[in-house]
C-alpha cells in the first residue's frame, strides 16, 4: 500500500476518465463476493450495498449516480485495512436506508476499473454524483469523519438530510473539510466556549490539531525516525499522527502507551495528553479507543 499522503485535508479531489469504461462492454463475468455485509442481505430492498464488475460498472454506478450518490469502495481479499472501513461504510449505507449506494469494487477482479481510478493503494474510496467523481479518499478514518464525509457528498447530490441541531458545527466542519484550518478551529472553539461538553466540537479541534500536526510531514522519513529513536518523544509523537491519519489507530494507541511506560515526569504527561487528544477524534464509543485507555490506565498506575 502507498504512503498516505499528509495534507491540510484527509479527503482529496481529481478528475478521473471514466470514458473507456462507458463506451466498453465487457464480457459479463461472475462477481466475487465481498466481505460480509455489515446487515443480513447486506442491504434494505438490494439497494444500499452492491458488487460491481467490469460488466456493471456503467449501470450500477455510472448511471445510478444521475439520481442516487454512489460511493465507490475500492477492496480485496488480502487487505487488513479494507477489513476495518469496509464494515463501517456497509453499516453505514444500510443505515441510510437508500439515500445513497455502496458499491464494492475487488480490485483483483476488476483491475480495468481500479486503473481507471488510478488507485495506488487500497483501501481507496471514491463518491460518485452525476456520472463523475467529486470527491475520494484513502485510508481507514474515523467513523466520525466518514459521516461527515457522506453527509458532504449527500449535499452534493441534492439529496435532503437532517439538518444539524447546532448549524455553527456544520459550519466548522465544512470549514475542516475544505482545508480551512484557522476557520474550523475557530468555529470549534467558538462551540466548546457555549457548550464545553460538545464531543463533537472536542473531536472536531483535535482533528484540527491532527492535520496542523503533520502538515508537510514525509510519512516514511517520520516513520523511520521513529523506529531508529523509540526514546525520542517527538519523533514518537509525530509517527503516532501518521498513523491515526493512515487508519493505524491501533497502532498508534500502542505506541504512545509503550512510550508512557517509558518516560517519566513532564515527557510521561506530554504523552498522555497527545494520547488521549488522539482519543477524542475517534470519540469513546470506539472499542479500540476503550482498549487502550484501559492499557494506559494500566501503564499509569
Amino acid at each position: 500500500m502507498s504512503d498516505p499522503r499528509i495534507t491540510s485535508s484527509i479527503f482529496t479531489r481529481g478528475a478521473v476518465d471514466l470514458s473507456a469504461l462507458r463506451s466498453a462492454a465487457p464480457t459479463p463475468a461472475p462477481a466475487k463476493a465481498g466481505p460480509p455485509a455489515g446487515a443480513p442481505g447486506g442491504a434494505v430492498g438490494g439497494v444500499s450495498v452492491i458488487d460491481v464488475t467490469e460488466a456493471t460498472f456503467q449501470s450500477e454506478v455510472l448511471e445510478r449516480s444521475l439520481t442516487t450518490p454512489v460511493v465507490v469502495d475500492f477492496w480485496a481479499e488480502w487487505c487488513e485495512p479494507c477489513k476495518q472501513l469496509s464494515p463501517v461504510l456497509e453499516r453505514l449505507a444500510v443505515e441510510g436506508g437508500g439515500a445513497w449506494v455502496l458499491a464494492k469494487v475487488d480490485v483483483d477482479a476488476n483491475p480495468r476499473i481500479a486503473q481507471m481510478f488510478r488507485v495506488q493503494g487500497i483501501p481507496m474510496v471514491y463518491a460518485i454524483v452525476g456520472g463523475q467523481p467529486i470527491d475520494a479518499f484513502s485510508g481507514v478514518v474515523p467513523e466520525a469523519q466518514l459521516r461527515q464525509w457522506i453527509q458532504a457528498v449527500l449535499k452534493a447530490g441534492g439529496v435532503s438530510v437532517a439538518a444539524p441541531e447546532d448549524p455553527r458545527l456544520a459550519e466548522a466542519d465544512d470549514a475542516l473539510m475544505s482545508g480551512d484550518l484557522d476557520a474550523a478551529e475557530r468555529a470549534y472553539r467558538k462551540i466548546l466556549a457555549e457548550s464545553p461538553a460538545d464531543a463533537a466540537a472536542e473531536a472536531g479541534l483535535a482533528q484540527v490539531g491532527l492535520a496542523r500536526r503533520v502538515a508537510g510531514a514525509d510519512p516514511q522519513a517520520a516513520l523511520d525516525k521513529a523506529a531508529a529513536a523509540p526514546d525520542d518523544v517527538d519523533a514518537q509523537l509525530l509517527a503516532a499522527d501518521i498513523e491515526v491519519l493512515s487508519g493505524l489507530a491501533e497502532q498508534a494507541y500502542q505506541r504512545l502507551v509503550g512510550l508512557v511506560r517509558r518516560t517519566a515526569g513532564d515527557d510521561r504527561e506530554k504523552v498522555r495528553q497527545h494520547l488521549v487528544g488522539l482519543f477524542t477524534i475517534a470519540g469513546p464509543d470506539d472499542p479500540a479507543v476503550a482498549s487502550a485507555r484501559r492499557a494506559l490506565a494500566s501503564a499509569l498506575f
